[in-house]
């Protein structure tokens, strides 16, 4: 499965301001090492079900440590059977794009 998800503190005075709980949330992602990819709106990740929403909930709860409001956006994509999707999707459209 790929999840898309988007974390940031909501409410209240920051510890730290928004982009470092950010940067907390996105080092637990790292750290899993699960394939994943951040840009400016989300963060990717691809792994079995209990491995990704274990890393979400890991990482929300690196937010949740510096902010008392957590606002949480998460879109997931459930295909199985399927590995390496995270850049497979891409590079399937770069391919058309080419041609």
């Amino acid at each position: 499965m790929i999840v898309a998800f988007s974390i940031s503190p909501s409410g209240g005075d920051e510890t730290g301001g928004v982009s470092e709980a950010v940067t907390a949330a996105i080092r637990v992602v790292r750290e899993s090492g699960l394939p994943n990819e951040t840009n400016a709106m989300f963060t990717n990740i691809e792994g079995e079900w209990d491995e990704v929403m274990g890393v979400v909930k890991r990482a929300v709860d690196a937010v949740a440590a510096v902010s008392p409001r957590v606002s949480l956006v998460l879109k997931a994509d459930i295909r199985a059977g399927y590995d390496g999707q995270l850049t497979a999707k891409v590079e399937r459209v770069e391919r058309l794009l080419e041609g």
